[in-house]
């Protein structure tokens, strides 16, 4: 069981560019097809340097590029079958486009119990910077443990 001791703990950076690519990939699987995200003379007039990257794609390039994806679970030895995602929030405080190369800080903030002991909420925050050292965004996930109960 996670305890308290977890907060505080980083976990590897993960450095990934925002590449054109994979982020059309991403835009189709969602269906996504405002103008702004795909076409660059469109982003420009809208203000951007180049197409910028819609809101949730920051977690899903911080687990494509990451060398373990999961590295916070097995660091933390919290089985995958006992996993609930519990939120998710993305605070931006600068845009993120193509071209980018962002580096991610991930590192345990919160781990409260409920229920008595039978879950665990713990918060991971990362923290991303882009190639210029630019802090662009927070990004924070809530993980839901079921935990066992005692035998």
């Amino acid at each position: 069981m996670v305890d308290q001791s977890a907060v505080g703990r980083e976990f590897t950076p993960v450095t990934a560019r925002v590449e054109p690519g994979r982020l059309r990939f991403f835009l189709d699987t969602l269906g996504e097809t405002n103008p702004v995200y795909r076409d660059e003379a469109t982003a420009q007039a809208a203000g951007f340097a180049a197409a910028p990257v819609p809101p949730t794609y920051l977690f899903c390039l911080e687990m494509m590029d990451a060398t373990v994806p999961f590295e916070f679970l097995t660091a933390l030895d919290i089985d995958l079958a006992r996993v609930l995602h519990g939120e998710q929030r993305f605070d931006y405080h600068a845009p993120v486009v193509v071209g980018d190369t962002l580096t991610f800080h991930p590192r345990v903030t919160s781990v409260t119990d409920k229920k008595g002991g039978a879950m665990t909420l713990i918060v991971v925050e990362t923290g991303v910077t882009n190639q210029s050292g630019v802090h662009v965004a927070d990004v924070s996930r809530t993980i839901v443990v079921r935990n066992a109960r005692p035998s």
